[in-house]
């Protein structure tokens, strides 16, 4: 039987991603008196109760998201792409200003679709790894509110900040469904 362990952070903490459904988090500080750095993303292993990785930036960390091949970091202008097993930089992605940490990733291992706010307002950007192709797509003419994938990636969905429209979009060449 398995003790039930309470690990004091004694501190905020602002974020936390879990990579599917396994030990795996990720962790940044936050709230008043942040456990840790505001700008650094913490890998947790929570069955051997360490730190197993670290990236740190000069800006503050908005999202993260996790896959068991890429870690994705959202910064309020830059959002970066890491590989996993050795977290070794594979792409970065600029941004217009986002400070929601707007970003999606799709789920299932066979393909890695990331979706992103594109440098100009209402747009999406949509980069298919394994094709190594990217496009964007002109979702709304106002700010996005919210940007989500399907678990294969094939399908965006995207809200804007007047919040009256969910518009959906096909990944593969970002016509509208």
């Amino acid at each position: 039987m398995r003790a039930n362990w309470v690990i004091d952070f004694d501190g905020g903490i602002g974020i936390v991603e879990m990579l599917f459904r396994c030990n795996i988090l990720a962790l940044v500080g936050g709230g008043h008196h942040p456990k840790f750095p505001m700008n650094k993303v913490l890998l947790w292993d929570d069955h051997q109760y360490k730190c197993i990785g670290e990236l740190s930036f000069k800006t503050f960390v908005k999202a993260v998201r996790l896959r068991k091949d890429k870690v994705v970091v959202v910064l309020e202008q830059r959002i970066y792409v890491y590989n996993f097993a050795d977290l070794r930089l594979i792409d970065a992605i600029d941004t217009c200003i986002n400070p929601k940490g707007l970003c999606a990733i799709s789920s299932d291992n066979s393909i890695s679709v990331l979706a992103t706010p594109d440098k100009n307002k209402g747009h999406v950007k949509v980069t298919i790894y394994e094709k190594n192709h990217s496009h964007v797509i002109e979702a709304h003419s106002s700010s996005l509110s919210q940007v989500a994938l399907n678990y294969t990636g094939s399908i965006l969905a995207t809200a804007s900040d007047k919040g009256t429209l969910i518009r959906l979009f096909s990944t593969d060449d970002g016509s509208p469904i």
